[in-house]
Parts: C-alpha cells; sequence; structure tokens
C-alpha cells in the first residue's frame, strides 16, 4: 500500500523528535556508564546497564520522543499557536513535564520488573521506585529528560519558522556549495487584494493571509510542492523536475488550492465579508540553488526561470485567464484527454530577448 504525501510529511516532522530524543539519550547513557564503570557502585535507586536494559532504555526513549513530537504535530502546537514564543516554550515545557512524570513512572517500574524478574505491579518493584523518586538518580533522571524536551521544542519551533526542508538542507549540506538543478515554479498571487485589504484593514488582512495561506497547505504537500517565499499576498511554490511532472503534481496543485478556498467561501464571507481568489503561473528551468546571506542564511534559487514566471504571472489579466503556463512546460507534462491546451500567443515579456510561447490549461468537459 502506497503512503500518501501527507503521512510522509508528517512522518518528517515527528521523526526528527525520536532521533533527537535516542541521541541524546545515548550520549547520556554513555556518559553514565563512563563514570559508573563498576556496576557494583550503582546507586540502590538506578537501574543496572545491562544489555537488556540498554535496549529498552534506547527503543523507550525514541517512543517517548515521537510520542511528544506527534503530540506536538497534531494537537499541542494548535492551542498554543497565539502565543509569544516565551509563553509557547513554557506553557508546552509545563505541559509535556506532567506527561513526562507519567510516563517516568511507568518505564521505570518496566525497566524495574525487567531486571528483578517480579510483575510490574509488585510490592518490591513499587519500593523501589518510591526510593527513586525521592533520590538524586530521579533529579538526574529528570534534567535529561527536559533537557530533551527542550532540544526537541526549539527544533519544532526553528523548523516551523524557516521550514522543514530548509532546515534539513541545512544540516545535510545540501546547498552548501551551489547546484546547478531542473526545477518547476508556480507564482500564485491573490486578485484584487489592494481593495480587500484596503476594506478590511492592515490586522484584519493580516488575519485573512494567515488563514488563506493556511488553507492552501495540504494541497501543497499533496502534490510534493515546496514552498519557497511568502511574499505580501503572494506566494511561490517551487518542484523538483520529478515531483513536479509525475501525475502532473505541478498542475494540480493549482486546482487542489482552488478547491480548497471554494470549500472555505463560508468561513471567508463570516470572517472576513470577502472571497479570496487567485491567479497563477507556470513555468520550468534551469537555477542555481545555494546558500546565501550574510546576516540571515537562506536556500535561494537563482535563475531566468523565477523572473520569467513573474512575467507570465502578470498577463493572467491581459489574457482573462486564471492559469497560464510556459508551453515548454506543457509539453513535458502528460495532459492527455483531462486537460483543454490553447495556445495564446508567442509573447515579448519584459526583461527577456526571447518570445516565449504562452498556454492556458483548463479540465476538459
Amino acid at each position: 500500500m502506497k503512503i500518501s504525501p501527507k503521512v510522509i510529511w508528517n512522518l518528517k516532522r515527528i521523526l526528527p523528535f525520536g532521533l533527537i530524543w535516542l541521541v541524546i539519550a545515548c550520549l547520556l547513557m554513555w556518559t553514565e556508564y563512563a563514570v559508573v564503570t563498576d556496576q557494583t557502585k550503582t546507586p540502590e535507586s538506578a537501574i543496572p546497564i545491562t544489555p537488556a536494559i540498554v535496549l529498552f532504555a534506547t527503543v523507550s526513549i525514541f517512543l517517548v520522543g515521537c510520542l511528544v513530537g506527534m503530540l506536538e504535530v497534531f494537537y499541542v502546537n494548535s492551542l498554543f499557536k497565539n502565543l509569544s514564543f516565551p509563553r509557547k516554550i513554557l506553557g508546552k515545557f509545563l505541559l509535556y513535564t506532567v506527561l513526562l512524570s507519567i510516563l517516568v513512572l511507568i518505564l521505570y517500574m518496566l525497566a524495574a520488573s525487567l531486571v528483578s524478574k517480579s510483575p510490574v505491579f509488585s510490592k518490591s518493584v513499587w519500593d523501589q521506585y518510591v526510593v527513586f523518586f525521592f533520590s538524586i538518580t530521579h533529579i538526574s533522571t529528570g534534567v535529561q529528560l527536559l533537557f530533551s524536551l527542550l532540544t526537541s521544542l526549539l527544533y519544532a519551533e526553528i523548523s516551523e519558522n524557516i521550514g522543514q526542508n530548509v532546515l534539513l538542507n541545512f544540516f545535510t549540506g545540501k546547498y552548501h556549495k551551489p547546484v546547478v538543478e531542473d526545477r518547476i515554479f508556480m507564482f500564485v498571487d491573490m486578485k484584487d487584494s489592494t481593495p480587500i485589504a484596503e476594506s478590511l484593514g492592515h490586522e484584519k488582512y493580516f488575519d485573512l493571509l494567515r488563514s488563506y495561506y493556511f488553507h492552501f497547505s495540504d494541497a501543497i504537500i499533496h502534490n510534493h510542492g515546496q514552498v519557497y517565499q511568502y511574499v505580501g499576498d503572494e506566494i511561490v511554490i517551487t518542484w523538483k523536475l520529478k515531483n513536479g511532472l509525475a501525475r502532473n503534481h505541478c498542475l494540480q496543485c493549482f486546482y487542489d488550492m482552488k478547491s480548497a478556498l471554494a470549500k472555505k467561501e463560508k468561513f471567508y464571507a463570516d470572517n472576513f465579508g470577502v472571497t479570496p481568489d487567485f491567479k497563477a503561473a507556470l513555468h520550468i528551468g534551469e537555477v542555481t540553488t545555494g546558500e546565501i546571506g550574510a546576516l540571515k542564511k537562506d536556500i535561494f534559487f537563482t535563475g531566468d526561470v523565477l523572473n520569467t514566471t513573474a512575467r507570465i504571472l502578470g498577463l493572467c489579466g491581459e489574457y482573462q485567464e486564471d492559469l497560464l503556463l510556459s508551453k515548454e512546460l506543457s509539453e513535458q507534462l502528460d495532459l492527455g484527454g483531462d486537460f483543454t491546451v490553447r495556445t495564446l500567443a508567442n509573447a515579448s515579456l519584459k526583461g527577456k530577448k526571447e518570445k516565449v510561447e504562452i498556454v492556458s490549461v483548463r479540465p476538459s468537459a
């Protein structure tokens, strides 16, 4: 059974939590083992380090990290999304501390049962936990877990703000040296944004933009797109060539975004008194991709394809079309009988010497 893009996207968000917790736990266990080389000197409150305990601990800590990741992705983050960064971190920290206290109780008793070969709910196991609870070992364990928690929460905030793919590329150093690659770009621009902004005021307009971009998320993820930039009321989405051409993902993304907004017409009408709409342009070409910036690092694309896509977008109003493509891209898509393609012009675009053939694409009736 094929895993959906949304599931893959969420797994990429959750698994780093498990890995962060696992790496920190392994480092701390190794440090503890190096300090207490003679296991006969292990404090009474601590679980002796054995191969079985190491396996149990690593698997458990990875799963606990993934559990924190799942809660963060699907539930907790939305609870604190309107708070400032310090309040958000503090609120999450307190909430997860309660959860971790319960998990420590459960996991310690399981580990003690594993070592003593006694039932989990036996008096001897419970007595050992009581000793652990009032010991320095409990404090040490708590500090270790809270450090892992704080590290993973900071990772989550950074990832959310600069983008998961951008953060991963920084860690792997993929674009530390500029790379030449073929990509597809879609420029999306809200229609009538100026009068909408004037009628709503800048604060209400900001809320509209936040909802507007949020409702595009599933369509972009489902079609393997990556958000490159938000520029005011414009969003730039990009695909690696393979992902964008497969199943016409770059084209289908446009229609899925239209469908997502259409489903939210009542929401926008009730909350803002307007229903936003958009136009878009798609083009394909070669770009140089790399890290750039002195005061702030970013993954940057440079190439004629971006300027050309922006110019094509500017022609949507002239041809009364919501979507325009370069013919170069349309010829690489598998449009078959599902779409009607109409050549509009061999257009002269500002700043370009060579003309670009522009086409409109619409679903077949």
